[in-house]
């Protein structure tokens, strides 16, 4: 346990940052996740939506400081090269 009352203070900002990051990563995770089981059953027109919601969680993420810039481009890349890929 902390002895200091900065340290204190420290730990309780510290679970309250990781609350909100948990909720935020847990939210880009779902959007992808369901855009991509839409890309798996063909169904272009919601899978695009879907892309598209996703792809602004990623940046909502980045604005928060959840996700670092270059993962969140990682994975909006591989999101937009599956879907162009079922568009074909």
């Amino acid at each position: 346990m902390a002895n200091t009352k900065s340290a204190l203070k420290r730990i309780r900002t510290t679970a309250r940052k990781e609350m909100r990051n948990r909720a935020v990563r847990s939210a880009t995770r779902t959007y992808v996740k369901k855009a991509r089981t839409l890309m798996d059953a063909g169904e272009e027109a919601e899978a695009q939506a879907a892309v598209m919601q996703a792809i602004s969680t990623l940046d909502r993420a980045v604005t928060k400081g959840v996700l670092h810039r270059n993962n969140a481009a990682r994975r909006k890349s591989r999101l937009m090269q599956r879907f162009h890929s079922l568009e074909k």
